[in-house]
């Protein structure tokens, strides 16, 4: 017999910081590479000027924190250069012992809701497919939007939460955060303040190196 979960999903605080730290590193240690620097990047976010503090939340089973989603601001920018502010999360992470129990589409759903009544035209993330077209999500191809470049990554997905918003213009390109972006040796240093961990290689890595470099014809 299934046992039901009762998941409660509740704004982060500063004293979850840490928990949710801890969490990032378990979720995603050599998962995408060896180590990992998610934990970091949600160290980074909480003091950055894109950060949208009113969409980020913690999942919490029995008072233990098991999930986390966090979002920053992105932007569409269109063939005319007009520019809209979209929503995109990341990390998301679920504790490896509560995946596949609805933590994640819990922390989804919570917050999907909130950024359409905030009037958020999409949420716009780089993910695999395997694991957000569940949601509702699809290639970026789908609504014309591409990377800056003007490629279509197959890991570039969209959530429309104003239909037809994208129908407005035949291109648009995707423009996130810098937030995101930093160098290796800092959340390295960075990663020097928790309990050490073996950093190896795993075949997750290399699906994921495959899936960074497909491209959506």
């Amino acid at each position: 017999m299934k046992t039901t979960i009762k998941i409660e999903i509740r704004p982060e605080t500063e004293a979850d910081h840490q928990a949710v730290a801890l969490l990032n590193r378990e979720a995603f240690w050599n998962l995408y590479r060896p180590g990992c620097d998610e934990h970091y990047t949600a160290h980074r976010l909480r003091t950055h000027e894109d950060f949208l503090p009113d969409l980020t939340f913690v999942a919490e089973v029995d008072g233990q924190i098991v999930g986390s989603i966090m979002y920053a601001r992105s932007w569409v920018i269109n063939a005319l250069g007009e520019r809209v502010e979209t929503a995109t999360f990341g990390p998301l992470c679920v504790h490896p012992a509560w995946q596949r129990r609805g933590v994640g589409t819990a922390l989804i759903a919570h917050t999907r809701a909130l950024a359409a009544a905030r009037g958020y035209p999409a949420i716009i993330i780089l993910g695999d497919p395997h694991n957000y077209c569940k949601h509702g999500f699809k290639t970026g191809k789908d609504f014309g939007v591409s990377a800056i470049d003007g490629s279509y990554p197959l890991a570039l997905l969209v959530l429309e939460l104003r239909p037809g918003f994208f129908a407005a213009s035949p291109h648009w390109k995707l423009q996130t955060s810098t937030v995101y972006e930093f160098a290796a040796a800092d959340a390295e240093a960075y990663d020097a303040n928790f309990p050490p961990k073996e950093k190896k290689h795993q075949y997750s890595q290399d699906l994921f190196s495959m899936m960074v470099r497909a491209v959506v014809a």
